[in-house]
């Protein structure tokens, strides 16, 4: 699973359309981009819903993330789609999909309602959220890796302490540099190089904590007041949900768990959106207890279905019903956003 975050593309799409739907400033320039490597844009029509799961979303297939394309993986049943459409970049419309032999036309006209090509830019709080999000991605990954570090087994780990310096730093380094953030991508390279070579295991764990330290040195750039606020916080979960909601799908072929990796992805970010949610527990539930409530008790069943890091022999949900509860934790999660939205604006 290589090149896993070129960008977050999806994520993006659900965090402009949840903030869309508070009532505020519109939280993104479009602009038409048909060339190849652009940022992913999300049009006018795909904004509409506040629900990264529905079907107005759109997926840059030049430049999304390959949890996000996993998506189409599982939508067609087709084994390593992912990195197929990845590797016939770039793409000059969504058609090209067919054309170069990626999938057929009946099976393109399944998801052509969500391919795309074009960007977005995103500005505002939506800006904050995906920052926020994709270093929770980061954190998502090191979480697993330490688990399977304390293991022993650092052949596994290795990917996961790849996945943030290989794939999402780029995508976050320039926002880094404006918020005036110390780089550190030399950090996470450390680490990496170590786990690589086989290094001394306390060294390991010195170069672990300092990566650590310095995401969260990265997030907490952000300011405080925004980082505990629960919308703010509730659309950085909805975020993290759907790339393990996607990651899920794509580890699970005839009702198994064919692929480890993506398995532990979506663990490591439904295991970091957990620790999140209770950051704004006790808040949730004095100001919006019914949600609080729902969202508690569905997040706790989603923790169940990672209950360990080494894959089991047989999934505990389906992908569909890990879907069902990411898009009620998102339906809940929305309804805390809007009332604090009508708050706000009384």
């Amino acid at each position: 699973m290589k090149l896993r975050y070129v960008f977050l593309a999806v994520a993006a799409c659900g965090i402009v359309s949840l903030t869309s739907c508070t009532g505020g400033t519109p939280s993104a320039d479009n602009t038409s981009a048909p060339v190849a490597n652009s940022s992913p844009q999300v049009t006018e029509a795909s904004q509409s819903s506040h629900s990264g799961h529905q079907s107005g979303k759109k997926i840059n297939i030049n430049s999304a993330i390959l949890s996000e394309l996993d998506k189409f993986e599982g939508k067609l049943g087709i084994p390593a789609l992912s990195n197929k459409i990845q590797a016939n970049r770039p793409y000059a419309a969504p058609s090209e999909l067919v054309t170069k032999k990626v999938i057929t036309q009946e099976q393109f006209d399944q998801i052509k309602d969500q391919v795309t090509i074009e960007e977005v830019k995103l500005t505002g709080e939506a800006k904050d959220v995906d920052y926020m999000t994709k270093l929770g991605l980061m954190k998502g990954h090191l979480i697993v890796a330490k688990e399977l570090l304390d293991l022993n087994k650092p052949k596994d780990a290795e990917p996961h302490i790849g996945h943030p310096v290989e794939e999402i730093y780029t995508d976050v380094e320039e926002q880094l540099s404006d918020r005036k953030v110390k780089e550190f991508k030399t950090t996470l390279i450390s680490l990496q190089d170590l786990v690589k070579s086989n290094g001394k295991a306390e060294t390991i764990k010195t170069n672990f904590t300092n990566s650590i330290q310095a995401i969260d040195g990265a997030i907490a750039a952000l300011p405080a007041e925004q980082r505990s606020k629960n919308s703010f916080v509730l659309q950085v979960i909805n975020g993290l949900l759907d790339s393990a909601n996607a990651e899920y799908g794509a580890a699970i072929a005839n009702g198994k768990i064919s692929a480890a990796i993506e398995y532990q992805d979506s663990r490591g970010f439904v295991v970091y959106a957990n620790e999140l949610y209770k950051t704004i527990a006790s808040s949730m539930a004095k100001e919006n207890p019914e949600a609080h409530k729902a969202i508690e008790a569905n997040m706790t069943e989603l923790v169940k279905v990672w209950s360990n890091v080494i894959p089991p022999a047989k999934p505990v949900k389906t992908p569909e019903e890990v879907t069902k509860l990411v898009k009620t934790v998102e339906a809940d999660s929305q309804k805390a956003i809007d009332k604090a939205s009508t708050q706000a604006s009384n």
